[in-house]
């Protein structure tokens, strides 16, 4: 499975952004999917991740603010992102749930200052 993560950029606290990844391969096959997310210095962290069934999981630091979809038809997995603040910044990732070592991309940067 090979997966392009997009959407990031740079916004002011508060702000929002919709973050994509495209799914090459068997998407409607792989139950869970999820965004992952590594800040300067720490390590990477499970953001939220979704079934195939559409039961979601979020990490308390993003609970309220982030939402994860998929669209199957579209092969594509969404991260809605509101009211983000400074501590959001990190490149955000997508992958399976669990993660398959060989299906990290190269990440998003999402840069949240004012």
């Amino acid at each position: 499975v090979q997966l392009q993560a997009s959407g990031g950029g740079y916004v002011q606290p508060g702000g929002s952004l919709r973050l994509s990844c495209v799914v090459s391969g068997s998407f409607p096959s792989i139950n869970g999917m999820g965004w992952y997310r590594q800040a300067p210095g720490k390590q990477r962290e499970l953001v939220a991740r979704i079934t195939r069934g559409g039961n979601t999981y979020y990490a308390d630091s993003v609970k309220g603010r982030f939402t994860i979809s998929r669209d199957n038809a579209k092969n594509t997995v969404y991260l809605q992102m509101n009211s983000l603040k400074p501590e959001d910044t990190a490149v955000y990732y997508c992958n399976t749930w669990p993660a398959r070592l060989n299906a990290w991309g190269q990440g998003t940067q999402v840069t949240v200052s004012s």
